[in-house]
């Protein structure tokens, strides 16, 4: 009777303990004001405003600066695919003109994130994000419209080990291809 005991006790405590390690991360991470994450950062624990409502909200919006910092990733890109195809000389005019392309998107989209506003102290609402997001799509896509002659060039001259690592998918929420 008691080897009996065991076997059932033994697998039914482990059983328990897997659950709660497993419930313990997803209920840290639901974003509740005791939530452990945030008991880490540095500075005393205030209650929220307005009760249950979250510290986030009272972020502002930045438009302007996450337009500048998507910009400013897409060059940086650019930059890092170039040492990355070691390109040889007969490649380097395609690069050039894909490059000339690139960077007058690169110049309409600078001009169009200094139009948007630094700092929104009110989150927008659905409608007007809904027109942000809508603006920022069709200046992305009149982007890559005025870059693929270009890229699609430069694409056809490259070598097949520069193509695949060319060719490799995207990592993260990055815009534009990371090769590794």
């Amino acid at each position: 009777m008691l080897f009996r005991f065991q076997v059932l006790t033994v697998p039914t405590a482990i059983a328990l303990a897997v659950g709660l390690c497993v419930a313990s991360p997803a209920s840290a991470l639901d974003g509740s004001p005791g939530n452990p994450l945030e008991l880490a950062q540095a500075g005393p624990m205030s209650p929220p405003a307005g009760g249950l409502i979250h510290a986030k909200a009272d972020r502002t919006f930045t438009p302007k600066a996450m337009c500048q910092d998507g910009l400013a990733r897409r060059v940086g890109n650019r930059a890092y695919i170039k040492a990355r195809l070691e390109l040889k000389p007969d490649q380097m005019a395609a690069w050039n003109a894909f490059e000339k392309a690139a960077d007058d998107a690169s110049a309409k989209e600078h001009a169009r994130c200094a139009a948007l506003p630094a700092e929104m102290k009110e989150m927008p609402n659905y409608v007007d994000r809904l027109a942000m997001r809508e603006d920022m799509m069709k200046a992305r896509l009149a982007s890559i419209e005025a870059v693929k002659p270009t890229l699609l060039a430069l694409y056809n001259v490259l070598s097949p080990d520069q193509k695949a690592l060319l060719d490799k998918p995207m990592r993260g929420m990055g815009r534009g291809p990371r090769p590794r």
